[in-house]
């Protein structure tokens, strides 16, 4: 009897030792996995599709129910109080892409009579570039006198098509030149036009000209943050990321901090490896690192990038538990910003001096 209730008891014994031990195995799996969010991040707008013109409407989206109520819509404004005014203001939208002489070879389409638009717009070539480089039309409306891009119901006198000379596939080349005739003429037959082209020669040599100035002068500033110790769940990085005003990109491993303009490319970009965005369960993932990086010749200056990066990469840095480091690793400090700052400053002012101020459509064109 004494000896059945020993065994009970070491029995007993036994299994709250087991148990001790599985819930001990499971709480140092939990701890060495990657840090998780506290409570999954809010459902968030993804980032906007860059077009040249964007259609004029507000997106909305479904109202969703919360506790049986209908919440309110996220494209409308919290309501104001009764006595106060609530207008809207929608963001500035990116202006239109245009012929610009100082980055396009020109050539002039002129026509016996006026042509309407919808004539014109049918007639445009089907693929608008030439090689890697955009190719644009323009028609000087009959009536306002004003180059613009082709619309129907309108009648134009005149026309003229734009070859970008450079962008950062490179220069444009004898075939690419070639080409941007050959379209162009065709356009200028079926239209009754007759065309002008520049010199190819002199064409191809400013597009080297202008390439050359480009690739000393473009920059794309970068900083990564990594974790001190723990590595980082990739919700862990959405929800810290939603906190500064980040928001899904287009692609996985990608977060974006949208501009002000609507339409314009983002103001910041928060990087990190797509395979743990792309995992079965990307909560599963370890990530130890991330870029947060800004188009400099994209972004305006009057949009202070420069101060919203640093302060972008200090708040996650001290939220993440995390160290910013350069490309090699080198920790960067309040000095080293100040020293990256000033080099700015100094891109800013060349990029002005060319008429390509950062942020401009030229500058936007060129630099893409």
């Amino acid at each position: 009897m004494m000896m059945s209730e020993f065994s009970i008891a070491m029995a007993c014994l036994g299994g709250v030792v087991l148990a001790g031990v599985v819930a001990h195995g499971t709480w140092q799996a939990r701890k060495a996995g990657p840090l998780r969010p506290v409570q999954p991040p809010p459902s968030e707008p993804r980032e906007p599709v860059l077009v040249v013109d964007p259609p004029v409407g507000e997106v909305s989206l479904e109202p969703v129910l919360l506790d049986g109520q209908p919440a309110p819509e996220p494209s409308m404004p919290a309501p104001a109080a009764q006595d106060e005014a609530a207008p809207v203001v929608p963001p500035p939208r990116r202006p239109t892409a245009r012929i610009d002489a100082l980055i396009d070879a020109i050539a002039t389409l002129a026509v016996e009579a006026p042509v309407s638009g919808d004539l014109a717009l049918a007639h445009l070539p089907p693929a608008r570039r030439a090689g890697s480089k955009p190719l644009l039309i323009e028609g000087q409306n009959a009536e306002s006198g004003e180059w613009e891009p082709l619309r129907p119901g309108q009648r134009y006198r005149e026309f003229q098509a734009g070859a970008q000379l450079a962008n950062r596939t490179g220069a444009l080349n004898e075939i690419e030149y070639s080409e941007f005739v050959q379209k162009v003429q065709a356009y200028a037959d079926l239209l009754g036009a007759m065309a002008d082209f520049p010199d190819m020669l002199d064409a191809v040599a400013r597009a080297r000209e202008l390439d050359s100035f480009a690739g000393q002068h473009d920059a794309h500033l970068a900083v990564h943050l990594h974790a001190r110790g723990t590595a980082w769940s990739v919700g862990y990085i959405h929800q810290h990321a939603a906190r500064s005003g980040f928001v899904p990109g287009l692609v996985p491993g990608r977060l974006v901090l949208p501009s002000t303009e609507e339409g314009a490319p983002p103001t910041l970009t928060l990087a990190y490896d797509p395979q743990a965005a792309l995992a079965d369960d990307p909560n599963q993932s370890a990530v130890h690192v991330v870029t947060l990086s800004f188009d400099v010749p994209q972004t305006p200056a009057s949009a202070a990038p420069f101060d919203t990066w640093q302060a972008s990469a200090e708040a996650l840095a001290e939220a993440m538990e995390a160290v910013i480091v350069d490309d090699h690793r080198r920790p960067l400090g309040p000095q080293a910003f100040e020293a990256i700052g000033e080099e700015l400053g100094q891109l800013y002012e060349a990029l002005e001096r060319r008429d390509l101020a950062a942020g401009s459509m030229a500058a936007r064109r060129l630099f893409s």
